[in-house]
C-alpha cells in the first residue's frame, strides 16, 4: 500500500469496520425478535466500501445513500443509539422514528438520507451538487448506489447532467453482483464492468476491490481531490459482496454455497486485520480492547432504543412537503 497508515488511524478503521458488522448483526437479532419491523437490508460484507470511501470526506461534505444505508450512516459517524432507535421506530431516532431502516437522515453530519426507491438518490445528489456549484463553497457530495440502479433511467440522467455541469459528485457504485436475487450477468450487458457506463458521459471511472478498505480509501481520496478541484464528477465501481440475503425476507437460496464461501475468504475485516498484524501496525491486545468497546456500544444502542418513547401521533404531520 502506498498509503501511510499509522496505529491510531488503523485502529480507527478497524473500529469503524467492526462497529458496522456488529451493529448489523444485532439488527438481525432484534428483527427476529420483532423489535425492528418492516424492511431491513443489511450491509454485512460490504463494510470496506463505506469506511474506505467516506473516510476521505470533510465534515461539511455530503453523503447520499440507498436503502442499505446503516453502514454508510455509521461510517459517517451518526450516533449509533439514534440509528438503532430509528430502526425500532422510536422518537429518539435520527428521523424521529418515522423513517425507519431505509430513511436515515442527519443534516448535522451532511448525511442527506437513505432512499428506498432504486436510483432515487441519484437525482438528489445532482440537486445537492448543483447547490454546491451555485454557492461555490468547495464541498463535494458522495452518492452511493447499487448495481441494480445502473439499469434505471435516473442513473443515466444524473450522470449526464453531472458531466455537463461539472458537478462535484463522487458516484460510488457498490457492485455486490445481485440486484435482489438476479445475478448481474443476467441483468446488465457489461456484466462485471459497470464502470464503463460512465464513458458515455465523459466521466472518469475506475474499478476497485471493495473488500479491501485501504484500496477503497486510496481510490476515493484521489477522486475526492479531483472533484473538489473543480474537474467534475468521478465514478468508482467497488466490487463487493453481501454475506446475507437481499433483505431479512430473503434466504438467498439462489446463491451457491461455494460462491458465498469464496467471498467470505475476502472478508474486509479479516483482510484488514491480517494486513495490520503483518505490518506490526497494531496487535492482538489492541483488537481485544476495540472488540470489547464495540460490544458495549452496540449493547447500549439496543437498551437506549428499547427504552425510548414512541413518536407522538401528532408528529406524523411534521416535516411534510406540501
Amino acid at each position: 500500500m502506498s498509503m501511510n497508515l499509522d496505529k491510531p488511524k488503523a485502529l480507527e478503521i478497524y473500529e469503524s469496520l467492526t462497529l458496522i458488522r456488529r451493529f448489523e448483526e444485532e439488527c438481525s437479532a432484534q428483527y427476529m425478535q420483532g423489535f425492528i419491523r418492516g424492511f431491513l437490508h443489511l450491509y454485512i460484507g460490504e463494510e470496506g466500501v463505506a469506511v474506505g470511501a467516506i473516510s476521505g470526506l470533510a465534515e461539511d461534505d455530503y453523503v447520499v445513500s440507498h436503502y442499505r444505508d446503516h453502514g454508510h450512516a455509521l461510517a459517517r459517524k451518526l450516533e449509533p443509539k439514534s440509528i438503532m432507535a430509528e430502526l425500532m421506530g422510536k422518537s429518539t431516532g435520527v428521523s424521529g422514528g418515522r423513517g425507519g431502516s431505509m430513511h436515515l437522515f442527519d443534516v448535522s453530519k451532511g448525511f442527506m438520507g437513505g432512499y428506498a426507491i432504486v436510483g432515487g438518490q441519484l437525482p438528489i445528489a445532482v440537486g445537492i451538487g448543483t447547490a454546491i456549484e451555485y454557492q461555490n463553497n468547495g464541498r463535494v457530495v458522495m452518492c452511493f448506489f447499487g448495481d441494480g440502479a445502473v439499469n434505471e433511467g435516473s442513473f443515466h440522467e444524473a450522470l449526464n447532467l453531472a458531466s455537463l455541469w461539472k458537478l462535484p459528485i463522487i458516484f460510488i457504485l457498490e457492485n455486490n453482483l445481485y440486484g435482489m436475487g438476479s445475478h448481474i450477468d443476467k441483468t446488465h450487458a457489461t456484466g462485471h464492468n459497470l464502470y464503463l457506463s460512465a464513458d458515455e458521459y465523459d466521466i472518469p471511472a475506475v474499478q476497485v476491490d471493495g473488500m479491501n478498505v485501504l484500496k477503497v480509501m486510496e481510490t476515493a481520496r484521489s477522486a475526492i481531490e479531483r472533484t473538489r478541484s473543480g474537474r467534475g464528477p468521478t465514478l468508482i465501481e467497488a466490487n463487493t459482496y453481501r454475506f446475507v440475503g437481499h433483505s431479512m425476507a430473503d434466504p438467498g437460496n439462489y446463491r451457491i454455497p461455494k460462491e458465498l464461501a469464496e467471498w467470505k475468504t475476502k472478508d474486509p475485516i479479516t483482510h484488514f486485520v491480517n494486513y495490520a498484524l503483518s505490518q506490526n501496525i497494531f496487535g492482538p491486545d489492541d483488537i481485544a480492547v476495540i472488540d470489547e468497546r464495540v460490544k458495549e456500544i452496540v449493547q447500549d444502542t439496543v437498551e437506549f432504543a428499547k427504552q425510548s418513547p414512541e413518536p407522538e401521533i401528532e408528529s406524523m404531520h411534521r416535516d411534510i412537503y406540501g
